[in-house]
Order: C-alpha cells, then sequence, then structure tokens
C-alpha cells in the first residue's frame, strides 16, 4: 500500500550459496535498522573447528549432516528468540532450504520470532549464475554442499532476483515490505497541469531490469567482456556500450544476438505497481510510451508484463538520435500534437532524464534501477502507486498518495 508503514521486525533473508543473501541482508539490516544474525557466521567457526572430530569429509555432507542442521537451526531459532524477548528487532540470514517448505521447519522459524510477524525475502538466481559465483569465490566448503533445491517456495515471501545488484534488490524489498521512499507533497509537478504524459518502459512501467541483466550476462560470455558495465548504459541504446567494449567488426553481430535474447528473456517481468491504474486514469489521446529499445524488445516485454501499448509508441526504430537527445520525446509530443512543455515525463534513468528535460517537459524519476538521488527529476516516487490522476476536460494534474 502507498505510504510508509511500521518498518518490519523480523525479517528472514533465504538463499543459495552463491546468491548473495549474506550481502542483501548486511545491507538490508542496515537500511531498517536492524540486528543481524547469520547462520554461517553463528555456527561455522565452530564446526570448522570441530572438523577433526566430526565424521566425514565435512560436516555439510557427512553422516551427521542431518543432525547438524538441525542443531544449527536451532542456535538460530534460539538466538533470534532471545533478541525479539528483549524488545528488539532481528534479520535472519541462511539458506532455510527446509523451512521454505512450510510444515513443522517453518512453523519452527515464525515461532521463535513471535509476537513479530515474520517477513520473508528470498533471493534466487540461475544455476549458472550461481555456480559462477561460488567458483569466484572459492569456498572449499561449497565442494560438500547439497545440490540446490529449486522447487518453489510453499510459503508466503518477496522474490528478489540475484541477478540485480544490492542496491536495487533493496530498493524493491523495501518497497515489498511497505517501507517506501519519502516523496514531496510540495513539488512544482503537483501544481502543473498536463496535456500528456510521455513513459519510458523499462524500469519505469515494467520491471525488467533482471530479464536485462540476465540476457546481458549471457552476451558477456558470448563475447567476453564484463557485463556490469551495462548496470552504467541503462536508458540508452545497446549499440553505444558494445560500441565501447568490442571490436568495430563485431559489433552488428552483437547487437543483433542481444535483440534476439531480450526479446527472448521475458521471465520475471511484472508491472511496476501502480502502473496499469495510472495508465487507465490518463486520457487516450494523452499518453505515449518512449523507449530506447528496439520495437521488438518493448512488444514483448510490454506483452510479458500484461500491458498494451497506446497508439504512440516511439522506440529505438523511430529516431535518427535516441537518448538522451531530446528526439524521442520531441517526436512522441509532435504525434500527440501536444506542447512539450505541456508533457510529464516518467522515467528511471539519468539519459532519459537528460533527454526529458532538453525537450522541455517536467520529469518524474522512478527508483529501482539506479540511485535515486542521481536521476536529476523534478520528483521521485519508488512506484507508480504513489500517483494519482485528476482528470481536468482533456488535460490532467497529478496528486501524490501518501
Amino acid at each position: 500500500m502507498p505510504g510508509s508503514a511500521e518498518p518490519p521486525r523480523a525479517v528472514a533473508i533465504a538463499g543459495a550459496a552463491g546468491s548473495g543473501k549474506t550481502t542483501l541482508g548486511r545491507t538490508l539490516a542496515r537500511a531498517l535498522g536492524l540486528p543481524i544474525l547469520d547462520l554461517d557466521q553463528i555456527t561455522n567457526p565452530l564446526l570448522d573447528g570441530l572438523a577433526g572430530h566430526l565424521p566425514g569429509p565435512h560436516w555439510l555432507s557427512g553422516p551427521a549432516a542431518a543432525d547438524i542442521r538441525v542443531a544449527r537451526y536451532a542456535a538460530l531459532r534460539s538466538a533470534a528468540a532471545d533478541i525479539v524477548g528483549v524488545g528488539s528487532g532481528v534479520l535472519l540470514v541462511a539458506p532455510f532450504t527446509a523451512e521454505l517448505r512450510g510444515a513443522e521447519e517453518w512453523e519452527a522459524l515464525v515461532s521463535s520470532v513471535a509476537p513479530a510477524e515474520l517477513r520473508l525475502v528470498r533471493i534466487d538466481g540461475s544455476s549458472e549464475l550461481l555456480a559462477r559465483r561460488r567458483g569466484s569465490r572459492a569456498e572449499s566448503r561449497d565442494r560438500f554442499r547439497p545440490p540446490d533445491d529449486y522447487r518453489p517456495p510453499a510459503v508466503p515471501h518477496i522474490a528478489v532476483d540475484a541477478a540485480l545488484g544490492t542496491d536495487q534488490q533493496v530498493q524493491r524489498v523495501l518497497r515489498d515490505l511497505g517501507v517506501r521512499t519519502a516523496m514531496d507533497p510540495a513539488s512544482p509537478v503537483f501544481e502543473t497541469e498536463f496535456d500528456a504524459a510521455l513513459f519510458d518502459i523499462d524500469g519505469t512501467i515494467v520491471d525488467s531490469t533482471s530479464a536485462v541483466l540476465r540476457s546481458w550476462a549471457l552476451l558477456a560470455d558470448e563475447y567476453d567482456f564484463d557485463a556490469t558495465a551495462v548496470q552504467q548504459n541503462h536508458g540508452r541504446p545497446a549499440r553505444a556500450l558494445l560500441q565501447q567494449l568490442l571490436a568495430a567488426e563485431v559489433v552488428d553481430a552483437a547487437i543483433a544476438r542481444i535483440i534476439a535474447l531480450e526479446t527472448a528473456e521475458v521471465a520475471g517481468i511484472l508491472p511496476i505497481p501502480g502502473a496499469a491504474a495510472l495508465l487507465e486514469a490518463l486520457p487516450a489521446a494523452g499518453k505515449a510510451f518512449v523507449t530506447s529499445a528496439p520495437r521488438v524488445i518493448a512488444t514483448a516485454r510490454l506483452a510479458a508484463a500484461g500491458l498494451t501499448a497506446p497508439p504512440v509508441l516511439i522506440t529505438l526504430d523511430d529516431v535518427a538520435n535516441p537518448k538522451p537527445h531530446p528526439e524521442p520525446f520531441l517526436r512522441a509530443a509532435a504525434r500527440l500534437g501536444v506542447d512539450p512543455s505541456r508533457c510529464v515525463v516518467f522515467e528511471d534513468a539519468p539519459a532519459g532524464v537528460v533527454a526529458a528535460r532538453a525537450a522541455g517537459c517536467r520529469v518524474i524519476g522512478v527508483a529501482g534501477t539506479g540511485d535515486p538521488a542521481g536521476l536529476g527529476a523534478d520528483l521521485v516516487v519508488d512506484a507508480l502507486d504513489r500517483l494519482r490522476v485528476v482528470r481536468r476536460g482533456g488535460s490532467f494534474t497529478l496528486e501524490p498518495v501518501i
């Protein structure tokens, strides 16, 4: 729901080895002001110290592994109960494999933090991504871990993609926990009457960032470059990045390949909260989508999110000068027959904000892709459910949903 709820007092971060659950847990604990209990930090030093006294090659896989697991989680629950019992909240980090299946293990975990309500966050990624991360950290115990369990969790949870950066994960988790980003209700945006709204697509009305990063990770493996570079390229055409990373003679082939990958990779794409309602509330002739993606990718992602493009859809295929040049937004305004100064643009990336400002538009930034403070927008929201449309004949104003 819009507005800021009381921060949760009990949060559990679940995930397989290599998923990044510890990094997410520590960052989220700081954001929520919660003490953290990490199963590995609590129990591994003791078990590693007893290695010569335990049967089998490693305590993770030896004949006592099942009993050791029961003892490890009992220790975690006991420590959590003590912390909650003195009036504090707690954030727990562990694989929670059995707990994710429900039944008595889940009930024991929930009971350990009572009366606080336990909120579960599960971070997961592809087997390739997890294997790559485990290989890069080179921890000997990874050789003895049981195979990952990829069954969908049977308990309520917030799903997070391991392909996302930590800040991107935290922004989504906080939003889904009801801890919303502060919004300025006195912004000049709320005092302005508009004739049209121009929406970027990726990261603005559809949450496709995980799909983008997964696609680029595959391309990086095939063409041998650092996939993290895409995090600094949000909102700009792929060619601009590939021309920096690859030899000129292979750029065209790489462009064709990333278009194919991104068109096919639509798993997990969802609408940004509030997107469908906001789009529905706008005048039919007063909205357009403006993206730096080719049309084939844009339409695939919209379909995956269950959203329908308005008649005016400006894509990379329609302009000579993509964002950060103002041409895409100027072209959209012209197609709608409105003055750009009477348009409000919704963007998640600095390149798009620069383009919108150059076109003479007001800009609302949507957090979730990068640093909200670095967007330079007139107003920043953490999702589109923070805004309400008020129709005024053929024009409209926006109101904050606090």
